[in-house]
């Protein structure tokens, strides 16, 4: 039985294939049918204000002009660190018009930070929030050599009536222009562009558990690749109603969601603060959309949110989530509010642009499950420690997937791409690092990261199964558990769990809330996955995008 593609097949919903035809486009080629073919329709909803994909097009031809203009194109990167406005969509979209590849960086980075990412994939062209240019721009433009012209965009340049806009200060070596006066200095009669479907697209950066970020490089073709599948996997290829994410852009999963709904030719919201609960309510209600992808971190602060609560959702088809796992009762209870058989949970990695499994749109979700191998997409479960040996049905291994949607490399990093994509079976295939496994009709579990599991004494603690079991207390919001090592036995560690401290406990003294958790989780796994160690946070930290930032809790474990 090959890659036990039969089992997951019979699982899928009617109509949906095992392969499909990927089209022949480049993405930027793709946008301008999709802007042409819905030229009056609106594309984003941003503020309470709303742009036309005509209009986006017309903006984007402009960005890509200035691009030619400035002799940036083809082998040039674009680097765009901005929360999610309006820009960040015309950076895109002229970009690659102009055979440029695009980098997204996170706001949320230090000048250090932002400086590695820089220096790592040299972009000619920066383009940066106007509040950020100070703070995080200026302390490291002599360290940023490739840089040779930065465009200053605002949050309300596109809002009514803001005729003043950002512009930056002077900078030796360096164009800084505002990004609205650089769209108006040119035409919208650019040159296409000859770029091939297999050329670079996006350099997203992935953080990964430990080491420095590194650089996934995504072509034309595995994202035109990943849109097409997950759009006929889920029913999507028609037309349908507004999509709304707070992901931000600069990670996989918000420039999926754009950039698929922009392909679709549907009105999405633009949601610059992903912790503005109110913003989001209010985006909602104002749109109300067919599709909805979020983190389970954020569906938790919505249910919370009594605006939230009271919302229309008889026109949500799905309420797509991934990222992290999704405990069950805290499904039923999001169930309560949107309605019955929404959540679609998913899983995906950015060197995949991300999807590679997902519930079926219409036939059964299992609690749990990440779904099934979409199409095109062939996923093995294998021998951890050998990699190559698949595991039986049911057993745990780590997660190999081999398909169009994977990426080309890491950028300037040899060894890393040589570990992860690896040939086998005359096929090349990528090394997740996830450890996980397959049920009988197909459906994939994950177990955990491979460096999130904890050795205690050669026995294996799955970090998200226990976690998984303390969800069911209910006075746990938040935890996370890490391993701790254990001076006494080097080749050992100790569970660690962090806890968020809920209101249930204010007036409880921290010895006796440890003794009840303890007790709790005697009753409900093996004495080796009961922490040694509980420490309580007013606030677990978090990545970009809501989850919880083990990296951190690891850097900070040797202190606790």
């Amino acid at each position: 039985m090959k890659y036990f593609q039969e089992i997951w097949l019979k699982s899928y919903d009617e109509g949906v294939k095992p392969e499909i035809d990927i089209p022949e486009i480049t993405l930027g080629d793709w946008f301008v049918k999709a802007c042409k073919t819905y030229e009056s329709k609106n594309c984003l909803y941003y503020m309470g204000t709303t742009m036309t994909f005509g209009e986006l097009l017309e903006k984007s031809y402009k960005f890509a002009k200035g691009l030619q203009e400035k002799k940036f194109g083809k082998g040039d990167c674009v680097a765009v660190c901005l929360p999610n406005i309006p820009q960040y969509h015309i950076a895109i979209v002229g970009s690659l018009l102009a055979g440029c590849t695009v980098s997204g960086l996170s706001p949320l980075l230090m000048p250090d930070e932002i400086a590695y990412q820089l220096n790592d994939c040299k972009p000619s062209v920066l383009v940066m929030l106007d509040g950020l240019f100070d703070s995080k721009y200026m302390p490291l433009a002599d360290k940023t050599t490739s840089i040779k012209t930065v465009l200053v965009a605002g949050a309300m340049d596109f809002i009514p009536n803001i005729t003043e806009y950002p512009s930056g200060k002077p900078l030796s070596g360096k164009d800084v222009l505002s990004f609205m006066s650089f769209l108006e200095q040119h035409s919208a009669s650019f040159a296409p562009v000859d770029v091939a479907p297999e050329a670079p697209c996006f350099i997203q950066y992935t953080g990964g558990t430990t080491g420095l970020p590194k650089g996934a490089v995504l072509t034309h073709k595995n994202m035109v690749a990943d849109i097409s599948i997950f759009k006929h996997y889920m029913k999507l290829e028609s037309e349908t109603g507004p999509w709304l994410s707070a992901f931000p852009m600069f990670h996989i999963a918000g420039l999926f969601f754009s950039n698929c709904a922009m392909i679709s030719g549907v009105t999405q919201a633009v949601i610059p603060n992903p912790r503005d609960l109110n913003a989001i309510v209010d985006a909602i209600d104002a749109l109300n959309p067919h599709v909805i992808g979020n983190v389970p971190s954020l569906s938790f602060m919505l249910m919370e949110n009594d605006g939230f609560k009271n919302l229309d959702f008889s026109n949500l088809r799905y309420w797509i989530s991934g990222a992290a796992p999704f405990p069950e009762d805290r499904i039923r209870e999001l169930e309560q509010i949107i309605g019955p058989k929404k959540l679609v949970e998913v899983w995906g990695m950015t060197e995949t642009c991300p999807m590679i499994t997902v519930n079926p749109a219409q036939g059964k979700k299992k609690i749990g499950s990440v779904g099934l191998p979409i199409s095109n997409i062939l996923l093995k479960v294998v021998d951890v420690n050998e990699g190559k040996s698949e595991v039986p049905l049911g057993q745990e291994g780590e997660l190999i997937i081999s398909g169009p949607t994977v990426m080309q490399e890491y950028l300037n990093k040899e060894n890393e791409t040589r570990n992860t994509l690896r040939e086998l079976d005359d096929r090349l295939w990528m090394y997740t690092g996830d450890v996980g496994r397959m049920d009988e009709n197909g459906y994939v579990y994950i177990v955990d990261r491979a460096k999130d599991m904890i050795n205690v004494g050669g026995y294996k603690v799955y970090s998200s199964e226990v976690e998984g079991k303390f969800y069911d207390h209910p006075a746990i919001s938040v935890c996370a558990l890490v391993g701790v090592p254990n001076l006494d036995r080097p080749d050992s560690e100790i569970v660690k769990l962090v806890v968020k401290k809920s209101e249930a406990w204010k007036n409880e003294a921290d010895k006796k809330i440890r003794e009840e958790l303890i007790l709790f989780a005697r009753e409900k796994m093996a004495s080796y996955k009961v922490p040694k160690i509980i420490e309580f946070m007013d606030e677990l930290p978090t990545t970009s995008v809501g989850k919880v930032n083990k990296k951190s809790l690891r850097v900070n474990k040797a202190n606790s």
